[in-house]
């Protein structure tokens, strides 16, 4: 009985680190506060939730399942210019990228668009649907504004792969196959890389993961002063994840991780759209709306 006893310690242990560093979990705890109203109006919630729904009536879409695949076209169709770049011994696996032109190098604005293949069921409301949805509306506004001659060019890269299909200690090595394609694939073609995670949740709070560039967060945290949405980004700094930013800051490239680590409901059937917060897709959108349209331009 003892010999047993330990061994379900050993085993619940083990259990205990495997969770640990495949979800990176460390919660910051933050004060509650009501998700503010911004004050632009460049960022279209209702479309940008429609393309959430959309995405959510597949059900469940693994990487390179026939359901995310059906989900891909259509997200291509939404996305300006857009076209597929498949993800090098992956087969099935594609990202989808739209583009509007510019000054190279791009800025890339992404999300994973697939969701885990387990619990049976989960649809990734939040994780990352909502995400999706802001990138294609955003790509949406800004494809409708004259941004000028010396505007950065922008990629709108929705990444496949991201979640590891079985549990592992390497979450680098072993997810994460979509942003270290289109990397590899871009070298020297990206000046700066946005990324929407988890971030349309009620409730949003979104402070800098720790991994991401300080001086592109203080971007982010004066456009969200100027469109009065400052207070879902405060100046805290949550931990450190691995997630699709990564390969773009371990090339040299200043990126930044718009997640909100403490989702309560991340990776289990509740991740459904009642867990969504239009006010929270809404802060965000417009925040990174402008972002994108006052980024700095080259001084003569």
């Amino acid at each position: 009985m003892v010999v047993l006893v330990a061994l379900q310690v050993v085993a619940l242990l083990a259990l205990v680190v495997w969770w640990s560093h495949a979800h990176h979990h460390q919660h910051l705890k933050l004060a509650a506060v009501a998700t503010p109203a911004a004050t632009a109006h460049r960022f279209d919630v209702e479309r940008a939730l429609r393309t959430v729904r959309m995405q959510l009536a597949a059900g469940q879409r693994p990487a390179a399942s026939p359901q995310l695949r059906a989900v891909a076209e259509k997200l291509r169709r939404r996305l300006p210019n857009a076209h597929f770049e498949d993800i090098p011994d992956n087969p099935g696996m594609r990202n989808i990228v739209g583009e509007l032109p510019g000054t190279e190098p791009a800025i890339v604005l992404g999300a994973h668009y697939e969701t885990i293949n387990r619990p049976k069921g989960f649809v990734g409301a939040n994780d990352a649907a909502a995400a999706v949805g802001a990138v294609v509306e955003i790509a949406h506004d800004l494809r409708h504004l004259d941004r000028g001659p010396d505007a950065p060019a922008i990629k709108f890269v929705l990444f496949d792969g991201e979640e590891q299909l079985a549990p592992t200690d390497d979450f680098y090595a072993d997810a994460l196959r979509g942003s270290k394609a289109y990397m590899n694939a871009h070298p020297g073609q990206v000046r700066a890389m946005l990324l929407l995670d988890y971030m349309g949740n009620k409730g949003v709070r979104l402070p800098r993961e720790a991994t991401s560039d300080v001086a592109l967060w203080k971007q982010v945290r004066a456009a969200a002063k100027r469109v009065g949405t400052e207070s879902i980004f405060p100046t805290a700094t949550e931990t450190g994840i691995l997630d699709d930013h990564t390969p773009f800051l371990r090339a040299g490239v200043p990126a930044v991780d718009f997640i909100d680590w403490s989702y309560p409901v991340a990776h289990t059937l509740d991740d459904n759209y009642d867990h969504l917060s239009a006010a929270a897709i809404d802060a965000v959108g417009e925040t990174v709306d402008d972002l994108l349209v006052h980024w700095p331009r080259p001084t003569a």
